[in-house]
């Protein structure tokens, strides 16, 4: 049997420096990058999803970022993983490393799971935070899964909370909707991971990451987030699309539509950004496959600790 395609990944939560990070080892490693964050996939959605510039990408060649239209509604998690594996076997069949750079576990966990959901463990913890959630709102779960996996919500009755609770638990743990696997609650046939995934995981004290939160959206506003939501809106696009459910274009076109202040709309990025974060940091510390580096433990030398990692030095912490 021949041996799997390696990968490489850098995960995290929002601002935590993971775009530097990555840049800086794909130079040391002959790597390239291959996005993992559903909102830098949409073209022209630029300053609220944090693209690196031209100048910033220091000729390291990057995929998957500047690909949909925002008019597009289609685009999903299995979407992205066809587009991904294609890119990551086209970089290494060029003597390259694939290093998958994101915080949408969603995307993630996509090519770093095993294919069949039957494979997706239960998370007992997990399945309790779920039925607490609909115990405090009543069909919300079938919400969330209807947003993520249609097909599945479709045959499946709001009230089926243990089936509804299995089809997300499989999305998050897999990457992929229910309906990629076959549909079926029943399938027990077995599937390796298809890639053999490294995977580096950035992490600070929580106080300087709301601090560097705070300063990043505060640098977005002054670098014309504002006017990059207004050109969005100007191209005639629905505010309901996928795209536009962004952190920082959501709140201001809340403003644009006159139904919160400007200095609101600021103040619920910065608070739903912390919030975003809090969510990636629980969903990635559930993958004990991760091997953490603390910026706080590290600082500049945080890319070195992570290209020594990714060439086989026992380096880092275990736990977030």
């Amino acid at each position: 049997m021949s041996e799997k395609q390696k990968i490489f990944l850098i995960v995290g939560p929002t601002a935590s420096g993971k775009t530097a990070a990555a840049i800086e080892t794909a130079l040391r490693m002959n790597a390239e990058i291959i996005s993992a964050d559903s909102i830098q996939v949409y073209k022209r959605l630029n300053i609220g999803s944090a693209k690196p510039a031209i100048e910033e990408m220091r000729g390291v060649p990057h995929y998957l970022m500047d690909e949909i239209e925002p008019s597009d509604r289609s685009f999903n998690v299995a979407a992205y993983r066809e587009k991904a594996v294609a890119r990551i076997y086209e970089i290494a069949s060029r003597g390259k490393a694939p290093l998958i750079v994101g915080g949408t576990g969603l995307y993630v966990n996509s090519l770093i799971f095993p294919l069949n959901f039957s494979s997706a463990e239960p998370d007992f913890e997990r399945r309790s935070e779920l039925e607490a959630l609909e115990q405090n709102e009543k069909g919300s779960l079938h919400r969330m899964l209807a947003k993520a996996d249609p097909e599945t919500a479709a045959r499946l009755h709001e009230n089926d909370t243990k089936r509804i609770i299995r089809a997300l638990e499989v999305l998050e743990k897999t990457g992929l909707p229910l309906s990629a696997h076959g549909g079926d609650f029943a399938n027990s046939r077995g599937e390796r991971i298809e890639f053999e995934p490294t995977v580096a995981g950035i992490t600070m004290e929580r106080a300087l990451l709301y601090e560097r939160i705070e300063q990043r959206v505060d640098s977005m506003i002054a670098g014309g987030l504002l006017s990059e939501v207004d050109s969005l809106l100007a191209e005639g696009l629905d505010p309901s699309l996928p795209a536009l459910q962004g952190l920082g274009y959501k709140q201001l076109i809340l403003y644009r539509k006159g139904e919160i202040g400007f200095e609101e709309a600021v103040e619920l990025i910065k608070r739903d950004t912390r919030r975003f974060a809090k969510r990636q940091i629980s969903w990635f510390k559930r993958d004990k496959r991760i091997r953490w580096f603390s910026l706080d433990k590290f600082g500049a030398g945080l890319s070195d600790a992570i290209y020594d990692y990714f060439n086989g030095s026992d380096v880092g912490d275990i736990e977030p």
